[in-house]
């Protein structure tokens, strides 16, 4: 038999597990929330959902962590037992089994040897991809006036950038695309900051980067996205990240490094100063030159003044005219002696000529003579006068067949002497031998 409780004392409140367990849920997600933890990653499994489920540990404790696959776009490493990571998640509590874990929302390695290592392995792929090639690297403008910059809109970076420009020159115009320069996502925002500046066009020259810190707070400037975003950019770019000492994969990639954000807005601004001193040297070399110039042609003419010509003037204008006399004789001896051979010439000429001509009269005469022979040979008159004749109808033409002849025509047959006029009377076809 039980016995019950004492009459006047209240009932004890009970909670079931699950309510227990949310409670403690609720507390250690309100008191705890977001955190970075550090530790050795162990009992890595990737079921098909593709999670990532694991264990963080020290030498002292350990936790359980989850990665869901959501959160692992950014995964920059090989997630296997051993490795130290540092982790960013919400501590919560896993009420099926009544255990706390960490929902991881980002990984990373631990470490600055670890780090070092995917730097150096970067780079050696980039380079060897020739990204870093002099050849692919662009020229900065002579004169920038529409300068882009790629970084945090409230860091120290913007500040130093436009304390130079507004000091040297404040004309500049400047485009601020606001990225995030540290922790997850940076990349991704420097990238995207580079692509739109890109593609708003109308830039001269690109910034990117940001202040100085450690080598995990310049990360973000040599992750691989950062770097093939500024070898794709059309427009120059000057990597200006952390200080002088400071190198990262950016630095290989853009067309100029710079130190640090002040000094990127020097070298853009100091271009313009640059060339602004130039034209001051060109201007006072051009100055010095003019009056050398000047001096030059002054004592020139100070030495002309006091030569012969312009002491003796009229002796000299005595000189020129005896040497045109002398060359006036003796241009007319030349050309006497010259007409007097040419008129021997011309005699001479005209004498071969006239004999030439008799010459090729007489041959010209003969040669006639031989073909007016030859003619009269040729000449019907001829075959005439040796006793033939000729008849021809009353237009002229030769009469040569009886057919060509009707009864009354006029015809006139030509002798070797004179001509007979006669009309037909009769056509006789064919005249037979002494028939």
């Amino acid at each position: 038999m039980t016995t019950p409780p004492p009459t006047g004392r209240s009932e004890p409140k009970v909670l079931s597990v699950t309510a227990l367990t949310r409670i403690i849920k609720h507390t250690l997600e309100s008191s705890v929330g977001s955190v970075w933890v550090e530790g050795e990653i162990s009992n890595v499994r990737r079921p098909a959902s593709g999670h990532f489920y694991f264990t963080i540990k020290d030498e002292n404790a350990q936790i359980s962590a989850v990665l869901f696959r959501g959160n692992q776009r950014n995964l920059a490493f090989q997630m296997k037992d051993g490795l130290q990571v540092r982790a960013l998640g919400d501590v919560s509590v896993y009420e099926r089994s009544g255990s706390y874990q960490v929902i991881v929302r980002h990984v990373e390695e631990s470490g600055v040897g670890a780090l070092q290592a995917r730097f150096e392995a970067l780079k050696k792929r980039l380079n060897t991809e020739g990204l870093f090639a002099p050849e692919r690297k662009q020229a900065l403008p002579l004169l920038p006036q529409h300068v882009g910059v790629v970084t945090s809109p409230t860091g120290a970076a913007i500040r130093d950038i436009l304390t130079v420009i507004s000091r040297r020159f404040p004309n500049i115009h400047l485009i601020l695309a606001p990225a995030m320069v540290q922790g997850p996502g940076a990349a991704e925002q420097v990238a995207a900051g580079i692509e739109l500046l890109n593609r708003q066009g109308g830039l001269d020259v690109l910034i990117v980067g940001r202040g100085g810190g450690s080598l995990e707070d310049l990360w973000c400037f040599n992750e691989e996205i950062v770097a093939r975003a500024i070898a794709a950019s059309r427009i120059p770019v000057i990597s200006a990240v952390g200080h002088e000492i400071d190198f990262t994969i950016s630095d290989f990639v853009a067309d100029l490094r710079a130190p640090t954000p002040s000094a990127a807005a020097e070298l853009v601004v100091g271009r313009k100063d640059a060339f602004t001193e130039r034209l001051d040297v060109l201007r006072e070399a051009l100055a010095t030159r003019l009056r050398e110039s000047v001096l030059r042609a002054r004592h020139r003419l100070t030495t002309a003044g006091q030569s012969y010509v312009f002491r003796e003037p009229r002796n000299l204008v005595r000189q020129h005219m005896q040497r045109l006399d002398s060359v006036e004789l003796r241009m007319g001896h030349a050309m006497s002696g010259q007409l007097v051979q040419g008129r021997q010439r011309l005699t001479n000429a005209g004498t071969a000529l006239q004999h030439v001509a008799g010459m090729r009269k007489e041959r010209t005469r003969a040669q006639l003579d031989r073909l007016s022979s030859q003619l009269r040979m040729l000449s019907p008159l001829a075959v005439l006068e040796r006793g033939y004749s000729m008849t021809t109808d009353a237009q002229g033409h030769v009469i040569q067949n009886v057919e060509e002849v009707k009864k009354g025509d006029r015809l006139t047959t030509r002798l070797g002497k004179g001509a007979v006029v006669s009309v037909a009377d009769e056509i006789q076809e064919e005249v037979g031998n002494g028939n």
